[in-house]
C-alpha cells in the first residue's frame, strides 16, 4: 500500500476521529471526515453531555504521536487523587499512586475536540464537512450515504476504505447489523444508573469553590455525585442515579423541593456551593450509561469501526477517551508493518485489540461499584493504604490495579485487568484473614502480596480465565 495514493474516508469529527484523521494525513493519506454535527468551534455545545474527561498516560501517548503534547498539557488540571466526601461534609483524600509523579487530569472534552480539529485543518490532504449525518454505509462498495442538517438534501462518498469513529450510536455498525451479510455479533447493555451534568461556578474572583486539584467524589452506596476541575475555575459535575430504584432516583426527583431534600440529605457540602443547582438540574438531560460490544470491527478490506463505534464503555475508569486515542496508536503501529492489504491491516489490528477493549469495558464497571460504594469500606480503605505504601517504597517492584490500567500505558488493558484482580483479591483476603496488616512491615507484606497473587493467577490460568 502506497499511503499517499490512499483516499480515506474518516465517518465522526469526534475526539477519536479528528485525532485518527490528524495522524493519517501525517502518515500521507487523504483524508475526508464527515460530521452530523456542527462545527463546534462556531456554536454552543449544548449543556449536559460533555462528562469531563480524565486524560492520562495511554491518551498521551496518542498525542506524543501526533506531536502536540504541549499544546495538550495547557489544557489539563492536574487531579493527584480522589477527595471522598461523607455525607457530614468531612472529607479524605485518597490518592491515584504512592508515587508523586502519577496523577491523572481534567480536560475539557469540547477544548481538545477543537485543538485537535484546528491541528487537522492545518494539513492540505485533509477535508472536514459538518452537518453530514451518515445515513448508512454500503460498505462492499465502499460508499456512505449522508443527508445535510439543514437543507435534508443526500450525498454520497466513496473511498478506498471507510473507518468509523461516529460513537456508541455508530451508523456504520448499524448497517453491519442490518444488512446481515455476514456473522455481526453485537451487545448493548445499560446500566439501571444514569447520569446528569451539574455544575459548581468559581468564585467571583475566578478561585475554586473547594480543592482544586482532585477529582471530588461523594460515594453513597447506589449513587453519587462527581466533580472534576475545569481551568476557568468552574467544577462539572455529574450525578450518577438510578431511573427507578431506591428512594431518590432521577423519575421522582421531579419538583424543585425534591431535588434540594435529595441534596440536602445527601450532599450537603456540595449544595451550599451549588446556587444554580435547580436551574442546572432540570435543564440538563438524563442521559443512560451503556456499554458496547461486538465483532467483527472490519468487513475485508472495505470498512473499519474503532474508537467507541467499537467499543463503547462507561466512563468510571476514565478510559473512555484514553482507550480511543490508544485505539490510534495500535492502529498506527500495524501500519507499520507495512502488510501487503487493508484486510490484513484489519485482521491484524482487531487481533491484537479487542481483547484490551473488552478488558477495560470489564473494567470500568468494575470500577462504577467501587467509586459509588467501596471507597467507603474499611477493608477497601486499607487496601489502598497499603497499595499507596507499597508503590512509595517500592517503586519500581509494586503497582496497583489503578496503576496498571493508568499509568503504565506500555502494559496491555488485559494484562492490567488480569495482574490488578489478582493482586486485590490477594490483598484482602491477607488483610481479612490477618496475614497482613496496614501497619506492618512492608517488605514482608510485598513478599505475601506477590507469592498470593502468583497463586490466583495461576488457578486463574488452570480454569482458563486468563486466556
Amino acid at each position: 500500500m502506497k499511503e499517499q495514493k490512499q483516499d480515506i474516508l474518516i465517518i465522526g469529527a469526534g475526539l477519536c476521529g479528528s485525532l485518527l484523521a490528524l495522524r493519517l494525513a501525517q502518515r500521507g493519506y487523504n483524508v475526508s471526515v464527515y460530521e452530523m454535527r456542527p462545527d463546534l468551534r462556531n456554536v454552543d455545545i449544548s449543556a449536559g453531555r460533555s462528562i469531563n474527561l480524565a486524560f492520562s498516560n495511554r491518551g498521551n501517548k496518542a498525542i506524543k504521536l501526533v506531536g502536540l503534547e504541549d499544546k495538550v498539557n495547557a489544557l489539563c488540571v492536574p487531579m493527584n487523587g480522589r477527595m471522598i466526601h461523607d455525607k457530614n461534609g468531612n472529607t479524605f483524600q485518597s490518592n491515584y499512586s504512592g508515587r508523586d509523579y502519577e496523577y491523572i487530569n481534567s480536560i475539557s472534552r469540547r477544548d481538545l475536540n477543537v485543538l485537535l480539529l484546528n491541528e487537522a485543518e492545518k494539513n492540505d490532504n485533509i477535508t472536514i464537512a459538518f452537518n453530514k449525518k451518515c445515513t448508512s454505509v454500503d460498505f462492499e462498495n465502499t460508499t456512505a450515504y449522508f443527508e445535510d442538517y439543514h437543507t435534508k438534501n443526500t450525498c454520497d462518498k466513496t473511498a478506498n476504505i471507510i473507518i468509523a469513529t461516529d460513537g456508541a450510536g455508530s451508523a456504520m455498525r448499524k448497517s453491519y447489523y442490518l444488512n446481515k451479510a455476514f456473522l455481526f455479533s453485537f451487545s448493548q447493555e445499560y446500566l439501571t444508573h444514569g447520569y446528569k451534568e451539574l455544575r459548581i461556578s468559581p468564585k467571583p474572583n475566578g478561585e475554586y469553590k473547594t480543592h482544586k486539584n482532585a477529582l471530588h467524589i461523594w460515594p453513597r452506596g447506589d449513587f453519587m455525585l462527581i466533580a472534576l476541575p475545569n481551568l476557568d475555575g468552574s467544577f462539572t459535575v455529574t450525578l450518577f442515579l438510578s431511573y427507578n430504584d431506591g428512594e431518590y432516583n432521577f423519575n421522582n426527583l421531579n419538583t424543585e423541593a425534591r431535588v434540594l431534600e435529595f441534596f440536602e440529605n445527601e450532599f450537603p457540602d456540595a449544595l451550599r456551593i451549588m446556587p444554580n443547582l435547580i436551574k442546572d438540574f432540570f435543564n440538563n438531560p438524563t442521559a443512560p450509561l451503556g456499554t458496547i460490544k461486538c465483532s467483527p470491527w472490519h468487513y475485508k478490506g472495505h470498512t473499519l469501526l474503532l474508537g467507541d463505534a467499537a467499543h463503547a464503555i462507561v466512563p468510571f475508569y476514565g478510559q473512555g477517551m484514553n482507550a480511543s486515542f490508544e485505539d490510534v496508536v495500535e492502529f498506527d503501529k500495524i501500519l507499520n508493518l507495512n502488510l501487503n492489504n487493508w484486510e490484513a491491516v484489519f485482521k491484524a489490528y482487531e487481533t491484537k485489540r479487542k481483547k484490551d477493549t473488552d478488558a477495560i469495558a470489564d473494567l470500568a464497571i468494575d470500577n462504577f461499584h467501587e467509586m459509588k460504594d467501596h471507597v467507603n469500606q474499611t477493608v477497601f480503605q486499607d487496601k489502598r493504604k497499603l497499595e499507596m505504601a507499597l508503590e512509595k517504597t517500592f517503586p519500581n517492584a509494586y503497582s496497583s490495579k489503578y496503576a496498571l490500567v493508568t499509568f503504565n500505558e506500555d502494559i496491555s488493558y488485559r494484562e492490567a485487568m488480569l495482574k490488578g484482580r489478582a493482586q486485590d483479591k490477594a490483598i484482602i483476603k491477607l488483610l481479612r484473614n490477618g496475614t497482613i496488616a496496614v501497619n506492618g512491615d512492608l517488605k514482608v507484606i510485598l513478599e505475601k502480596v506477590q507469592k498470593t497473587t502468583e497463586i490466583f493467577l495461576q488457578d486463574d490460568k488452570i480454569l482458563g480465565f486468563n486466556k
